[in-house]
């Protein structure tokens, strides 16, 4: 497996870092207005957070575990991050859909288009990460130099989703700006998120 590992390990490298996409990143709010619409629309997103984070730290965890498990065939490789790239891109679209059917924010300035960018982002983000799924069940697990070829492949593109992750982040972030985020900030599925370790080195990254 020598050629395919270091490669790999790359692409567990770009993915490293936690890259989940969380509500109330800078922790818990104080004060803010009293607004109870906004407070229940905050629940209705931040219940299921814990849930969609969970899903995709587990999918950058099988990717890493992967890339350092020495003994992995290409195939098995190719099946793990797969899986992973599948659970991704249905972490990230489950994260759209919540706050899609949540709406904007009740009272938020220009909550509508914030939320409208947001989604579009998200979306497209669950997507890249559905073409990666279909890039890596289209290596050729039988030639090893071609696998490994098929890997740098894999990481080159892995480069571009991460820019594309930074720009749904941003989008996420300018929808729970102000008000919403000090509602956000104050419901115990987001409280839940912004104390891991994921979402700790999210917070931090460049």
């Amino acid at each position: 497996m020598e050629g395919t590992n270091p490669v790999n390990k790359k692409l567990a490298a770009a993915l490293s870092g936690g890259a989940v996409l969380i509500l109330a990143l800078s922790g818990c709010g104080g004060g803010g207005k009293d607004n109870k619409e906004l407070d229940a629309w905050a629940k209705k997103v931040c219940d299921l957070v814990p849930a969609q984070n969970q899903k995709i730290t587990a999918a950058y965890d099988a990717i890493t575990k992967a890339a350092e498990d020495t003994e992995s065939t290409p195939a098995e490789l190719q099946k793990a991050d797969s899986q992973a790239f599948q659970d991704l891109s249905d972490g990230y679209k489950a994260r759209a859909t919540v706050i899609s059917n949540a709406g904007a924010p009740p009272g938020a300035e220009d909550g509508a288009k914030k939320l409208q960018e947001a989604v579009k982002q998200l979306t497209a983000l669950s997507t890249s990460y559905a073409d990666m799924k279909k890039q890596v069940d289209g290596l050729n697990t039988k030639d090893q130099a071609k696998f490994a070829t098929g890997l740098k492949d894999v990481s080159a593109e892995m480069n571009k989703v991460e820019t594309q992750r930074q720009t749904a982040l941003a989008a996420l972030k300018n929808l729970e700006s102000g008000d919403t985020k000090t509602a956000l900030s104050q419901q115990s599925g987001c409280k839940q998120a912004s104390t891991s370790p994921v979402a700790s080195a999210s917070a931090t990254d460049s």
